[in-house]
C-alpha cells in the first residue's frame, strides 16, 4: 500500500506521462497537468533510446507500441567527414539480451503512444494551463493553476524540464548552464542501407550524425560552438543547417537535399544541469531534466529521466511505502539516483569539452565503455 493516495503531475513529456502510468497501475488516483494546449503532440524532431531506457518503456507497458514505430540497431559506426566508415561497434544492450542496443523514433510517435496511455490509465488529464502557486501544509500540497482551477493532493511531482517553474518555485537554486556547445536537429527521409547511427568527430562541426527513426524517417544532428540563437533567423533555419551538411559526405549529401522547410530544423544549446542539494522540498519532488540534465554526447537523457520515475514509482508503491514517511521515501530516490545520474552528467560533459579542446590524448572510447557497462545494472 502506498504512503500517497493522491499525485499531481507536473509536465506531460516522456517522464510525466511515464510516471502517471506507473502509479495509476498501482491504485494511486493521478492528475497531469501540461502547459502546451496540444500535449507537446507534434514537438520535436528525433530521440535515440538505449536499452536502459528501453527496459523502463517495457515496465511501463509501451515498448512493442515503440518497438513498431521506431527503428532498432545494435551497432554504431564512425565515419570520416567524406563519408569513409572507419569502423563499425558493437553497442552494449544495456537494457538487457532481450532489448536492443538502441532504438531510435521520432519524438512525436513517442509521445503520442504515452499519450495513449496515459489515457487508458485513467488519469485525469488538465492541458494548457499550468502551476501557479503552490501551498504546503504537514498533509497534502493546495495547488492553484494558471487557468483558474485548483486542487489538493498527497505529492506534487514536477517533471517539467530543464527550466522547470517547480523548481523555483520551491526554491531549490540550482540553474542549467550551458557548456559552449549548439546543436542543430532535423527531421529527414530515411536514405537507403541507413540502418544504424554513424557519427563523425570533425568536418565543419564537432560532431555530425544521424539516426532512423523508422522504416522511412531519420532526425540528423550537427554539433557546433553554441550561437547566440537571438541572432539566428529561424526563416533560414534550414539553410544554415545545409551550410554545414555540406562539408559532409557519404549520406550527408543526400540528407542535405532535404533540409529546405525551416520548420523541421531547430536549434538549441547543450546544457549541464545537477541539483546537488535535496531533490524535494516537503511534498514536492523533482524528477528527469527538472532535476538534472546533460548534454546528448551520451544519448542518455530521456533513459536517466525514464529511470527516475521508475525508481520513484516502484518507492513510493513498493512493500515499504506504507511504514516509511514520505521524506523518508523522497531522500531515499534521491539517494538511489544520484550516483548515477552524477556518472552519466559528468561523462556527457566531459565528452563534449575534450571535442571543444581538440584533446587528442582523451579516451573516449574507455569513458564511454565504462559508463555504458555500469547503466546495464538495474537502476
Amino acid at each position: 500500500m502506498s504512503t500517497v493516495g493522491s499525485v499531481l503531475v507536473i509536465g506531460g513529456g516522456t517522464a510525466g506521462n511515464g510516471l502517471t502510468v506507473l502509479l495509476r497501475r498501482a491504485g494511486i488516483e493521478v492528475e497531469l497537468v501540461e502547459a502546451a494546449a496540444d500535449w507537446n503532440a507534434r514537438t520535436g524532431s528525433g530521440l535515440t533510446l538505449q536499452g536502459n531506457a528501453l527496459r523502463v518503456l517495457r515496465e511501463i507497458g509501451v515498448w512493442e507500441q515503440v518497438r513498431d514505430r521506431g527503428f532498432a540497431f545494435d551497432t554504431l559506426g564512425m565515419t570520416a567527414p567524406d563519408g569513409t566508415v572507419l569502423r563499425v561497434m558493437r553497442d552494449l544492450r544495456t537494457g538487457g539480451e532481450d532489448l536492443p542496443a538502441t532504438l531510435g523514433i521520432g519524438r512525436p510517435r513517442l509521445q503520442r503512444v504515452l499519450m495513449e496511455a496515459v489515457r487508458d490509465s485513467g488519469a485525469r488529464v488538465r492541458l494548457g494551463t499550468t502551476v501557479g502557486s503552490l501551498d504546503q501544509g504537514p498533509d497534502g500540497v493546495s495547488v492553484h493553476f494558471t487557468d483558474g482551477g485548483s486542487g489538493r493532493y498527497d505529492l506534487v511531482v514536477a517533471t517539467d524540464g530543464l527550466r522547470s517553474p517547480t523548481r523555483e518555485l520551491i526554491g531549490i537554486p540550482d540553474r542549467p548552464q550551458p557548456t559552449g556547445m549548439g546543436i542543430w536537429r532535423a527531421t529527414a527521409p530515411r536514405p537507403e542501407g541507413v540502418g544504424r547511427t554513424d557519427l563523425t568527430y570533425g568536418g565543419p562541426c564537432w560532431i555530425a550524425g544521424y539516426c532512423p527513426t523508422g522504416e522511412d524517417s531519420l532526425y540528423a544532428y550537427l554539433v557546433e560552438p553554441a550561437r547566440d540563437p537571438a541572432a539566428l533567423d529561424p526563416a533560414r533555419h534550414a539553410e544554415e543547417m545545409r551550410t554545414l551538411a555540406a562539408g559532409y559526405g557519404g549520406v550527408w549529401k543526400t540528407i542535405g537535399e532535404h533540409l529546405t522547410d525551416p520548420e523541421r530544423v531547430h536549434y538549441t544549446w547543450f546544457h549541464r544541469l545537477l541539483v546537488e542539494g535535496p531533490w524535494h522540498r516537503g511534498r514536492v519532488v523533482l524528477a528527469g531534466d527538472a532535476a538534472h540534465a546533460c548534454p546528448p554526447t551520451l544519448a542518455q537523457g530521456a533513459a536517466m529521466s525514464l529511470e527516475d520515475v521508475s525508481v520513484l514509482a516502484g518507492l513510493l508503491t513498493g512493500p515499504d511505502a506504507a511504514e516509511s514517511s514520505l521524506d523518508t521515501l523522497l531522500t531515499a530516490y534521491r539517494e538511489r539516483r544520484m550516483p548515477r545520474v552524477r556518472r552519466v552528467v559528468d561523462a556527457s560533459v566531459r565528452l563534449g569539452e575534450w571535442l571543444m579542446r581538440g584533446d587528442r590524448a582523451a579516451d573516449a572510447p574507455g569513458l564511454i565503455g565504462r559508463t555504458m557497462a555500469a547503466l546495464s545494472e538495474e537502476p
